[in-house]
């Protein structure tokens, strides 16, 4: 649902400059555990590869879905170093090289999408050798986005499988695999999906192939997934407004310690889709933030550089050490404030409705307000 005022607009469904995520340049990369350490562990081991043009909604929420189970999952990154230029102006800085992951067994390998990315992927004649070895043995394997078509598909690994993958890649699907339309397709030890939109469907079916329809059940749940995608979603509208913008709009984006980062990755991910200005302000006295899957984002701006500029929204994704450091923090109380009192727009989702903007009073209607549903 969503809620809408003349001075508001508080999501609450989970939705996604230049932005950094993965872990701290300081950091080593990750030691990759051989196989006997892996069988003698309790946690599944999970291999995200990341390249150059990855869609990072794609990479991010597969990666925090898995955690989440507690899965031990490794971003490697298929180019010489560790950090990766994501579409959309986001960066992620993988745990390793895939270099490094060369002789480990995995209980699942993932492939996210995106172009060039999912061609890199292809190319990467290490991945390759590791994904057909994940095959060979029976192991699970997946892709989403255009990776099931480019990447698996041109390796064979998807001959006499059902299979699917985005829109416009299913002609290239259909002569190496049995193409469906699904949003999420299991064959087999494999599973594919179709795009940003499947994402949270196919890394649940993920958390299923790994531990059972229990833990995914268990883990999908707070994630708040539509029950039905077939439905068609309404939201009720309090005190409608005209949504409209003389300019290219100028969106701010907080994040802090604890920031839930799969939403605010795709918030900043799909306003950057509109051509939307998106700004990403760390609340912190660093840059670098540390969300609340380990994930590591490096914002474009402390909020101090930002302070005294005009934005056509401000949206705060959740989480609750986010959340708090958000409600905690008296520049961004007073600039959301400021906000209220020129009539311009701001959001929240998840924890921040309820920890920030309540708190401080920027949930409530003007006397003057009527509702409408």
């Amino acid at each position: 649902m969503v809620a809408l005022s003349s001075h508001h607009l508080t999501l609450h469904l989970s939705l996604p400059s230049r932005l950094f995520l993965g872990s701290s340049h300081s950091l080593p990369r990750r030691k990759i555990r051989s196989s006997s350490s892996i069988m003698a562990s309790a946690a599944k081991k999970v291999l995200v590869p990341v390249a150059n043009g990855t869609e990072p909604l794609e990479a991010t929420v597969t990666i925090d879905v898995l955690r989440r189970a507690g899965a031990d999952v490794t971003v490697a990154s298929v180019e010489k170093q560790l950090r990766v230029d994501a579409a959309h102006g986001i960066k992620i800085l993988a745990d390793s090289l895939i270099s490094d992951c060369e002789r480990s067994d995995f209980d699942l390998i993932s492939l996210p999408g995106g172009m060039p990315g999912s061609t890199t992927l292809r190319d990467c004649k290490t991945l390759e050798s590791i994904v057909r070895k994940q095959a060979a043995e029976g192991r699970p394997y997946a892709a989403i986005c255009a990776a099931p078509a480019v990447a698996l598909g041109s390796w064979g690994l998807l001959k006499g499988l059902k299979a699917t993958c985005y829109p416009s890649f299913m002609e290239q699907l259909s002569s190496t695999a049995s193409a469906v339309e699904s949003r999420v397709q299991k064959d087999g030890k494999v599973v594919t999906s179709r795009g940003p939109g499947t994402t949270m469907e196919y890394a649940v079916s993920l958390i299923e192939i790994l531990y059972g329809k229990e833990k995914a059940d268990e883990v999908s749940g707070p994630l708040v997934l539509r029950s039905n995608h077939g439905d068609v979603y309404t939201f009720d509208e309090l005190n409608p407004i005209q949504w409209t913008c003389g300019d290219i709009p100028k969106i701010l984006v907080p994040i802090a310690n604890g920031s839930e980062e799969m939403e605010a990755v795709i918030i900043i991910d799909v306003l950057r889709r509109a051509k939307a200005e998106v700004v990403v302000a760390s609340v912190g006295e660093k840059l670098e933030i540390e969300a609340s899957r380990n994930v590591k984002l490096v914002a474009d701006v402390l909020l101090d550089d930002v302070i005294n500029n005009s934005f056509d929204l401000i949206v705060l994704p959740g989480g609750l050490g986010g959340a708090q450091a958000f409600t905690e923090s008296e520049k961004l109380v007073n600039l959301l404030k400021k906000q209220r009192e020129s009539n311009k727009l701001y959001g929240a989702i998840c924890a921040s409705p309820a920890l920030v903007l309540e708190p401080h009073g920027l949930l409530k209607f003007p006397a003057s307000s009527s509702l409408l549903s």
